[in-house]
This record gives C-alpha cells, structure tokens and sequence, in this order.
C-alpha cells in the first residue's frame, strides 16, 4: 500500500489530497496544527480502518516535525507532501508598510518548513519505493511571471513571492542532495485555485487542480528531479 505524508491536511488543498489519495486506497499520514479542531479531516479517517491517521504537526514549531519523524520513524513514506502554506494580505501590506515580523513567519512556513520536512523523513523515504518529495509553490513565485504581466499581474505580495521564489531554490538545490538516495525533489504550482488562500474568483476547482497535480506526479521519476511543474504536467519557468 503506497503512502502519503500531507502536511496543512486540515483544510484546503491538503484536506483535498488526503480525500483523493484516500478514496485510491493510500496510507494517509494527515498532518495539521490541531487534530482535535480537524472536523473535517477527522470525518475523512472514519470508515478508512487505520488507513487515514491524524498527527499533530505545526510547520512554524520545528520541534513538531522532530516529534513528528519519531513518531513514524518506522514507517514508510512513498510522497512527502509540503503543502501547509500561508501568505499576506496584500492590499494591507504594501511597500512601506511590510510587517518584517510576519514576513518572517511566512518564510518560515514557506522557506524553512519544507526543507526541515524534508530532511527529517529522509529514512522513510528512503525505504519507499517512490521516494518522492513534492512541495507545493505558486507561479507567485516565478522571476519570469514577475515582470510583465502576461499570466500574472507583476508587483505587490512582498512576502509570500519572496518566500515562495526562496523555496523553489531551496529544493532545486535539495534534488541534488538527494538524488543519491534515489529521492526526487520537485516543485508544483497547483494553480489559481478556489480555496480560502487563492479566493472564490479563481479559475480552477479544488477537485480539479489536486486530481490534475496526482496525474502529474504519478508519472516522475528520478529523472525529473529539481523541476518546476505546472498543474497540467508542464514545465513553469522559474
């Protein structure tokens, strides 16, 4: 039975995933900041017989994840999922008016969070036989998106671009770090999605971007290592 490490399950895109990969019959680790809050999540792992778990993991306290990867220390872990994410209110936030300390916490979450995730479940991956680590960014993060407009109006969300961008060389750099464990590292930008994060104007459905995102990932291999995918399986330019 493959398996799956969700982190941010609670809600979202990352309530999504645990839906589709659970309903294919994956092991499902749901991670979030507060099992007993996860109502949602917690209706999802009845009926499943063990196969949906809950834990407790809040990304911004680094010490969760160690007591996380102890937690699962023997288990196998095909796709690690760095999905929590958080960003600003742009229009509050503009150049001269940037909140330094909250421009911390998004890096943190964004930037920082999925590199120590990914290096603490390095052992269960490395038992798997997927041994993929996937993390979640945006074409918000995309240098070649920030500038004239075309897809994306350039300017503006100082915080989430920068620690999104930040994370994208991060793993980039991570892919070769790992490849000689026969661990593949890509990013994926999900796309405009109609979620709490992305708002009721965006142009995709949960449903339809995450079951999208899963074809994608369903087919890498070692070989597509430090890349940087679209929802649709294309290549994004950094």
């Amino acid at each position: 039975m493959p398996s799956v490490l969700i982190s941010g399950a609670n809600r979202g895109l990352g309530l999504e995933f645990a839906r589709q990969y659970a309903a294919d019959g994956w092991r499902v680790f749901a991670a979030c900041r507060d099992p007993a809050k996860a109502v949602k999540l917690a209706d999802l792992a009845k009926g499943t017989e063990g196969k949906v778990t809950l834990h407790r993991l809040n990304v911004l306290d680094f010490d969760t994840i160690d007591a996380l990867a102890k937690e699962l220390s023997g288990e196998t872990i095909d796709v690690l999922l760095n999905n929590a994410g958080i960003m600003e209110n742009a229009a509050a936030m503009p150049f001269g008016k940037i909140d330094y300390a909250r421009w911390e916490q998004v890096f943190k979450t964004n930037t920082l969070a999925p590199a120590k995730m990914t290096q603490s479940f390095v052992p269960q991956l490395e038992r798997s036989g997927r041994k993929l680590v996937v993390t979640l960014s945006s074409g918000l993060g995309s240098m070649t998106d920030n500038t004239d407009g075309k897809r994306l109006k350039p300017g503006g969300l100082y915080l989430y671009r920068t620690s999104k961008a930040a994370m994208n060389m991060t793993m980039r750099n991570l892919s070769f770090g790992l490849r000689p464990k026969g661990i593949a590292a890509v990013v994926i930008s999900p796309g405009h999605v109609r979620t709490d994060m992305g708002g009721p104007t965006a142009a995709l459905g949960i449903e339809e971007s995450i079951s999208s995102v899963r074809k994608v990932l369903d087919g890498l291999t070692i070989a597509d290592t430090g890349k940087f995918f679209f929802y649709d399986g294309r290549e994004y330019p950094w």
